[in-house]
Protein backbone atom coordinates (compact mmCIF):
# COMPACT_ATOMS: atom_id res chain seq x y z
CA UNK A 1 0.00 0.00 0.00
CA UNK A 2 1.24 3.38 -0.90
CA UNK A 3 0.38 6.38 1.14
CA UNK A 4 -0.74 9.48 -0.56
CA UNK A 5 1.46 12.44 0.19
CA UNK A 6 -0.10 14.93 2.53
CA UNK A 7 -0.57 18.19 0.67
CA UNK A 8 1.56 20.91 2.12
CA UNK A 9 -0.15 24.27 2.32
CA UNK A 10 1.48 27.64 2.21
CA UNK A 11 3.85 28.41 5.05
CA UNK A 12 2.84 30.86 7.78
CA UNK A 13 5.08 33.60 6.31
CA UNK A 14 3.48 33.03 2.88
CA UNK A 15 0.00 33.22 4.42
CA UNK A 16 0.98 36.36 6.31
CA UNK A 17 2.39 37.94 3.14
CA UNK A 18 -0.83 37.22 1.22
CA UNK A 19 -2.98 38.61 4.03
CA UNK A 20 -0.89 41.78 4.34
CA UNK A 21 -1.03 42.33 0.56
CA UNK A 22 -4.84 42.39 0.60
CA UNK A 23 -4.89 44.54 3.74
CA UNK A 24 -2.55 47.03 2.08
CA UNK A 25 -5.07 47.42 -0.72
CA UNK A 26 -7.96 47.64 1.74
CA UNK A 27 -6.26 50.40 3.72
CA UNK A 28 -5.51 52.29 0.50
CA UNK A 29 -9.16 51.95 -0.54
CA UNK A 30 -10.33 53.47 2.72
CA UNK A 31 -9.20 56.99 1.81
CA UNK A 32 -11.60 57.44 -1.13
CA UNK A 33 -14.35 55.62 0.82
CA UNK A 34 -13.77 57.95 3.78
CA UNK A 35 -14.00 60.96 1.46
CA UNK A 36 -17.23 59.66 -0.08
CA UNK A 37 -18.84 59.21 3.34
CA UNK A 38 -17.70 62.69 4.39
CA UNK A 39 -19.14 64.17 1.18
CA UNK A 40 -22.53 62.75 2.15
CA UNK A 41 -22.35 64.86 5.32
CA UNK A 42 -21.52 68.17 3.66
CA UNK A 43 -24.08 70.94 4.31
CA UNK A 44 -26.46 71.72 1.51
CA UNK A 45 -27.68 69.50 -1.29
CA UNK A 46 -25.54 66.44 -2.00
CA UNK A 47 -24.48 66.19 -5.63
CA UNK A 48 -25.16 63.10 -7.73
CA UNK A 49 -21.43 62.57 -8.15
CA UNK A 50 -21.29 61.70 -4.46
CA UNK A 51 -23.72 58.84 -5.04
CA UNK A 52 -21.51 57.59 -7.87
CA UNK A 53 -18.41 57.85 -5.68
CA UNK A 54 -20.11 55.94 -2.84
CA UNK A 55 -21.23 53.25 -5.27
CA UNK A 56 -17.75 52.87 -6.76
CA UNK A 57 -16.14 52.69 -3.34
CA UNK A 58 -18.71 50.16 -2.21
CA UNK A 59 -17.89 47.95 -5.20
CA UNK A 60 -14.16 48.26 -4.51
CA UNK A 61 -14.59 47.33 -0.84
CA UNK A 62 -16.89 44.40 -1.70
CA UNK A 63 -14.23 43.04 -4.05
CA UNK A 64 -11.52 43.49 -1.45
CA UNK A 65 -13.62 41.78 1.20
CA UNK A 66 -14.17 38.82 -1.15
CA UNK A 67 -10.42 38.66 -1.88
CA UNK A 68 -9.72 38.84 1.83
CA UNK A 69 -12.03 35.92 2.49
CA UNK A 70 -10.30 33.94 -0.27
CA UNK A 71 -6.86 34.22 1.36
CA UNK A 72 -6.13 30.65 2.39
CA UNK A 73 -5.09 31.07 5.99
CA UNK A 74 -4.76 27.98 8.13
CA UNK A 75 -2.81 29.45 11.02
CA UNK A 76 -5.28 30.15 13.88
CA UNK A 77 -3.86 33.61 14.65
CA UNK A 78 -3.96 34.64 11.00
CA UNK A 79 -7.49 33.27 10.62
CA UNK A 80 -8.55 35.44 13.57
CA UNK A 81 -6.87 38.50 12.04
CA UNK A 82 -8.51 37.72 8.70
CA UNK A 83 -11.95 37.46 10.32
CA UNK A 84 -11.42 40.74 12.20
CA UNK A 85 -10.37 42.49 8.99
CA UNK A 86 -13.47 41.13 7.22
CA UNK A 87 -15.68 42.53 10.01
CA UNK A 88 -13.98 45.92 9.77
CA UNK A 89 -14.47 46.00 6.00
CA UNK A 90 -18.11 45.03 6.50
CA UNK A 91 -18.47 48.07 8.76
CA UNK A 92 -16.97 50.30 6.04
CA UNK A 93 -19.49 48.89 3.57
CA UNK A 94 -22.33 49.48 6.00
CA UNK A 95 -21.15 53.04 6.58
CA UNK A 96 -21.13 53.76 2.84
CA UNK A 97 -24.65 52.38 2.46
CA UNK A 98 -25.99 54.21 5.51
CA UNK A 99 -24.40 57.46 4.34
CA UNK A 100 -26.04 57.16 0.94
CA UNK A 101 -29.38 56.38 2.57
CA UNK A 102 -29.13 59.53 4.68
CA UNK A 103 -27.88 61.74 1.87
CA UNK A 104 -30.34 60.59 -0.77
CA UNK A 105 -33.50 59.96 1.19
CA UNK A 106 -36.77 60.52 -0.65
CA UNK A 107 -38.44 62.21 2.30
CA UNK A 108 -35.89 64.09 4.37
CA UNK A 109 -36.93 64.95 7.91
CA UNK A 110 -35.11 67.04 10.51
CA UNK A 111 -33.81 63.99 12.37
CA UNK A 112 -32.44 62.42 9.17
CA UNK A 113 -30.84 65.69 8.10
CA UNK A 114 -29.22 66.14 11.50
CA UNK A 115 -27.76 62.62 11.33
CA UNK A 116 -26.50 63.25 7.80
CA UNK A 117 -24.71 66.44 8.84
CA UNK A 118 -22.78 64.45 11.46
CA UNK A 119 -21.20 62.21 8.81
CA UNK A 120 -17.51 62.95 8.56
CA UNK A 121 -15.89 59.70 7.39
CA UNK A 122 -15.46 56.05 8.25
CA UNK A 123 -14.32 56.67 11.82
CA UNK A 124 -12.46 54.48 14.29
CA UNK A 125 -13.02 51.12 12.52
CA UNK A 126 -10.95 52.43 9.61
CA UNK A 127 -8.17 53.24 12.06
CA UNK A 128 -8.55 49.77 13.58
CA UNK A 129 -8.08 48.15 10.16
CA UNK A 130 -4.98 50.24 9.54
CA UNK A 131 -3.54 49.26 12.96
CA UNK A 132 -4.27 45.58 12.28
CA UNK A 133 -2.49 45.82 8.93
CA UNK A 134 0.46 47.62 10.55
CA UNK A 135 0.74 44.95 13.26
CA UNK A 136 0.74 42.16 10.68
CA UNK A 137 3.19 44.04 8.49
CA UNK A 138 5.56 44.46 11.45
CA UNK A 139 5.34 40.72 12.11
CA UNK A 140 6.10 40.09 8.45
CA UNK A 141 9.23 42.22 8.60
CA UNK A 142 10.43 40.16 11.58
CA UNK A 143 10.20 36.88 9.64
Amino acid sequence: MRRRPVPVGPSRPDQLRALVAVLDEAVAAQRPADEAVAACGEPGPVCRGTARDCGQQSIALHRLRARLQDVGTTDPDLRAAQARAARLLAYDLWMLRASMNLAFTVRPVDRTEAARLHLNGLGRPADDLRRLRDTLRAELSET
